[in-house]
């Protein structure tokens, strides 16, 4: 929902603000007013192209700024997060454009580049008229509103699913295959390397356990004399620190019999005897058993070496060679078992593709009874709007392939071209004259036929266009009376699932709003500007009045205006 359009210094605009309601929004006013020159500001925040001659005279640059809520709409959520834009449930876009013809677009005041602005406006305004900004007018938003009509979701979702496994499934044949002369041209040099890695046969930690080793073999002369000495210090030699400590304990005891205070360092002193022990007793044991073995010196010197020639040659470190032995090991083993890894990833992806080509085509028989309907309905409802010869058709094609090796959806003996949403290529075709094919409906004309056009749609395809606010602008041209009333019960029926801001000359399409505004062109004799506000009941019965029967209002006229508000009420 817009809440809040605020313009700075656009065309007639000095500054304007108006908060917008639920419901339909009507914006009427005299011709030249101002009224289109709002919708064309509205533009700019959506992402259409700025145009620095807009610039209201004498300033420098031209400001428009939307507030808008947008509570629950997790596709606006993700384009936010990608984009490292915090989501907030009220967002505010704001679009500057200088006198030099620069533009910059905000979100939440951090910059964003323009095609961001643009995928952000996707998500919340349809603006129909003479903008670019039609949601129906791009072809490759029909197929999902016909799924949203039908309530194709489940069943879309598991062609997608079963869709995304077959591809997976070919992508994966097609490495293989890819790789196949490779793995035969490199399978005798992994070979070469295998065996020249076994032949060592490094195990994990190995080298780390060996340089321990080789460091006490290099110094077993230096570490024997110097156990040697420290034996005969603590426990062998005269003097030893073991014999003192023993002369200590016992003074200690002596003293303690005398005095109660030296108990406690007695008892230390007992403890640094049994300490010394154990220390002597280590020393004793290491040195007893240290080994002057040249042989496993030299050998452990030679394995060091052997693995130091596979590490520079496959990585770098231990971990790197072995991890290397295992990855050549698996291409080997892939390269001896190829044909059956490829007969059995084939085997797969005709299950598979057996599966996705039958939910496809379910999808596509029911997307035809869909369309069908969407169909009949939309020319119902250009008939009501005054346009009684429309044709519409929802035409949905299909492309067979010529080359059906990775085809993913096979039916019968044909071979279709398939994308993550169906086989089916979905397009909006229509014809508003008698005699007339109908045309892509990209290609019919702009202005109010367009709007009339986009509005029956809007009705029959309320509930399933997920657009939250819907924007018209000359939807009342070329109609009158009775048309002009079922417009009006049209965008009534349709504001309850959408925000509408509408611009209108009719009284039987004022007369249905939820809330009334008018734009006025003001002249101070200096300058001229244009001003919006929002109406009470009395003005709007007066602006409704006005648009009955001119500036020469009457009771009758009044009276008029009050029940055309009045039967808007009824029909809510």
């Amino acid at each position: 929902m817009l809440q809040n359009l605020t313009i700075k210094n656009y065309a007639l605009i000095e500054e304007l603000s108006v908060d917008f309601e639920r419901g339909l929004n009507i914006i009427t006013g005299e011709t030249g007013a101002g009224k289109s020159i709002i919708i064309d500001a509205m533009g700019l925040i959506l992402g259409e192209r700025a145009d620095a001659e807009m610039i209201r005279k004498g300033s420098d640059k031209a400001v428009v700024e939307g507030i808008f809520d947008v509570t629950d709409n997790k596709k606006l959520k993700k384009i936010l997060e990608d984009n490292e834009i915090e989501f907030e449930n009220h967002l505010i876009i704001r679009r500057d454009i200088s006198a030099k013809g620069q533009s910059r677009a905000y979100i939440n005041d951090s910059p964003i580049p323009l095609t961001v602005l643009k995928d952000v406006g996707n998500l919340l305004v349809d603006l129909h008229g003479q903008h670019e900004h039609q949601s129906l007018l791009q072809t490759d938003t029909h197929i999902d509103l016909l799924d949203d009509f039908g309530g194709l979701e489940a069943l879309k979702e598991e062609y997608h699913e079963s869709y995304k496994k077959t591809i997976a499934t070919v992508n994966a044949i097609k490495d293989l295959e890819s790789r196949e002369q490779q793995l035969i041209e490199k399978r005798s040099f992994y070979e070469f390397q295998i065996r020249e890695i076994d032949t060592v046969n490094p195990q994990v930690n190995e080298e780390e356990e060996l340089e321990r080793e080789l460091r006490i073999l290099e110094n077993a002369e230096k570490i024997f004399s110097s156990t040697e000495r420290l034996y005969q210090m603590l426990y062998e030699g005269d003097n030893s620190i073991h014999d003192q400590l023993i002369v200590t304990r016992n003074e200690l005891e002596r003293l303690s019999e005398i005095d109660p205070q030296f108990n406690e360092i007695r008892s230390e002193a007992a403890s640094a005897s049994a300490i010394i022990d154990e220390i002597a007793k280590f020393i004793q044991q290491y040195n007893s058993k240290i080994d002057f073995n040249p042989d496993r010196l030299e050998e452990i010197r030679d394995r060091l070496g052997n693995i130091s020639i596979l590490k520079k040659k496959y990585g770098g470190s231990l971990d790197a060679v072995l991890s290397y032995r295992d990855k050549i090991g698996k291409e080997v083993a892939l390269a001896e078992n190829f044909k059956d890894e490829i007969n059995t990833l084939k085997d797969k992806f005709e299950l598979q593709r057996k599966h996705t080509s039958e939910v496809a085509q379910r999808l596509s028989i029911k997307r035809n009874e869909v369309g069908n309907k969407i169909s009949n309905l939309i020319v119902k409802s250009l008939s009501e709007l005054g346009m009684p010869n429309s044709v519409f058709e929802v035409k949905l094609s299909q492309r067979e392939l010529q080359d059906s090796k990775w085809a993913i959806v096979k039916i019968g003996k044909n071979y279709f071209e398939s994308t993550p949403r169906g086989i089916d290529f979905v397009e909006f075709y229509i014809s508003t004259n008698v005699g007339e094919d109908p045309k892509p409906i990209s290609k019919v004309a702009s202005g109010g036929e367009i709007s009339r056009i986009m509005l029956a749609m809007k009705t029959v395809l309320a509930k399933s266009d997920k657009l939250p606010i819907l924007v018209f602008d000359e939807i009342d041209v070329g109609i009158s009376g009775k048309i002009a009333q079922i417009v009006g019960q049209n965008l009534n029926k349709l504001s309850k699932f959408h925000q509408i801001i509408a611009i209108t000359h009719l009284p039987q399409i004022a007369g249905f709003a939820d809330s009334h505004y008018k734009v006025e062109k003001i002249d101070d004799g200096k300058r001229a500007r244009t001003v919006i506000h929002k109406l009470n009941y009395d003005e709007r019965v007066h602006e409704v009045a006005t648009l009955l029967s001119g500036e020469d209002i009457t009771d009758s006229g009044l009276r008029s205006a009050k029940e055309l508000i009045e039967n808007k009420k009824s029909k809510k």
